[in-house]
């Protein structure tokens, strides 16, 4: 299904130049394995961190102050994957904060207390990347109130910006279920500034974009963590971001796009029906926990050119709508690739 894309009619030419011209740099930095040359130990960690890093200076030219903030796969703040490892220091300057999921709560099930051993080894590489001056975003999966207090008091104890889904679908924002912790009035001038955030994505329990705006637009948070899009075709304008960028209390905030650049999603605009046939070579298995998700190699051009370099590609597409940044999913891809 095809979207409308940006119309560069005095500039395609040297768009595309430049495009051109970055995508043969690009290629000359990161070595693609052949038959005559085998995959290293660590390929397809150090092309995910590549591609991090190369999401992040696409962005930053056109915008020096869009933050980017990858999820999970903390492993990558180490050249070598382990936490003793020398630290990837173009891939933590690179990015602006770290997003985790379930730190305290939600691993293996909702509500449920996430392994001690397992936190431990979070924090290892979360505390290095703070160290380094990046936020640190956690949303934990939890829903009873003891549980909910304590989520909170160990990511404030931490300096960690909070956020406590009561829902794995993140179709709710949890305003009866506790008290917005650290609620304040500050301006949000940078993302360390962030005392809480909503992660917010499915929006099918209201009726109207102008509904959902509303609602938003009520609350305090610090930062949103949005899906680009109201419903499939339905894209986020920049007036509805620049809108939902103050609080209800008067204070400032960062809006955040959500993207996912190790699946491909069947229901997003890029998505062309003749792949459900004739899937192109960088497209491979279906996530069996979410349906209409699909793998992607995410080192291969034609993907990279469909989350960066198109004209319609999807970063252009939140840069245009005024984001403050880009949320980055399923960073940890390479775990699949490497199983």
């Amino acid at each position: 299904m095809l979207h409308r894309g940006f119309i560069f009619s005095v500039l395609m030419g040297v768009f595309f130049l430049t495009c051109s011209q970055t995508t043969q740099e690009f290629e000359e930095e990161v070595m693609i394995p052949t038959e005559e040359q085998p995959l290293s130990a660590t390929f397809y960690r150090d092309e995910m961190r590549a591609f991090v890093i190369e999401i992040s200076r696409y962005a930053k030219e056109k915008n020096p102050e869009f933050n980017i903030i990858p999820q999970n796969g903390v492993e990558l703040v180490t050249l070598d994957g382990t936490v003793d490892g020398e630290l990837a220091i173009d891939y933590l300057n690179a990015i602006d904060g770290h997003g985790q999921e379930s730190l305290w709560y939600g691993d293996p099930r909702d509500n449920s207390a996430t392994g001690n051993s397992r936190t431990r080894y979070l924090l290892n590489y979360l505390e290095k990347s703070k160290a380094e001056g990046n936020a640190i975003l956690v949303t934990d999966y939890c829903r009873t109130n003891n549980k909910i207090n304590t989520s909170i008091s160990n990511a404030q104890e931490r300096g960690f910006i909070h956020f406590v889904a009561t829902e794995r679908e993140l179709d709710v924002i949890p305003t009866r279920a506790y008290p917005l912790p650290n609620e304040n009035t500050n301006n949000i001038g940078l993302l360390s500034d962030a005392q809480n955030h909503l992660f917010f994505l499915n929006y099918a329990a209201f009726s109207s974009k102008s509904a959902w705006l509303a609602a938003l637009q009520a609350t305090n948070y610090d930062v949103f963590i949005l899906d680009a899009f109201f419903a499939t075709e339905q894209q986020l304008t920049a007036e509805d971001i620049v809108a939902l960028k103050t609080k209800a209390n008067g204070g400032t905030r960062k809006v955040i796009a959500y993207m996912s650049i190790g699946e491909a999603e069947d229901y997003r605009y890029y998505w062309d029906s003749n792949w459900d046939f004739e899937p192109p070579v960088w497209l491979a298995d279906e996530n069996p926990n979410w349906p209409g998700n699909f793998k992607v190699k995410y080192w291969e051009q034609d993907w990279q050119n469909t989350i960066i370099y198109n004209p319609d590609s999807y970063l252009n597409l939140i840069l245009s709508s005024q984001f403050d940044g880009v949320y980055l999913d399923i960073v940890d891809a390479f775990e699949y690739f490497e199983d």
